[in-house]
């Protein structure tokens, strides 16, 4: 499982931009971390790495819950914080998301696992201090 740690934002992108060449093309990964641990951070990284976005131009799904990013998208951003129940998520179609040809990032996505493909990646990141995350990474088969 690797961990890494990064000192800054612009570290915390850098790394998302290596994770990219590094994650599966087409694949689910979810975003673990408490409010401010650097996901989105990460996405912006992420992101670019798969040269779908700049990072300016990546933000948190928060309210609109879906952004793509690419032409055609390559990458999806998804925020589940604000839904509480199953049934909510049912609408976003997730399912037919999982099965594009892309690589769909999820925030809180920990919250209903049932909802998610047993084989996915999970990155932990947690915060260690103002600047300072820990970013672990974990394969699931």
């Amino acid at each position: 499982m690797p961990t890494y740690r990064t000192a800054s934002e612009e570290e915390t992108i850098a790394l998302g931009e290596r994770l990219a060449a590094e994650l599966p093309a087409h694949g689910v990964v979810l975003l673990i971390g408490n409010l401010g641990a650097g996901k989105t951070t990460l996405t912006k990284g992420i992101a670019r790495g798969r040269h779908a976005a700049e990072p300016d131009e990546v933000s948190s799904p928060t309210f609109t819950l879906i952004h793509e990013y690419g032409s055609p998208a390559a990458v999806y951003h998804i925020d589940l914080y604000r839904l509480d129940e199953p049934r909510q998520i049912a609408t976003l179609g997730l399912e037919e998301i999982f099965d594009r040809d892309a690589l769909v990032l999820i925030e809180w996505g920990e919250r209903f696992p049932e909802l998610m493909p047993a084989q996915r990646t999970e990155i932990r990141l947690r915060a260690l201090g103002e600047n300072e995350r820990e970013i672990e990474i974990r394969q699931l088969t």
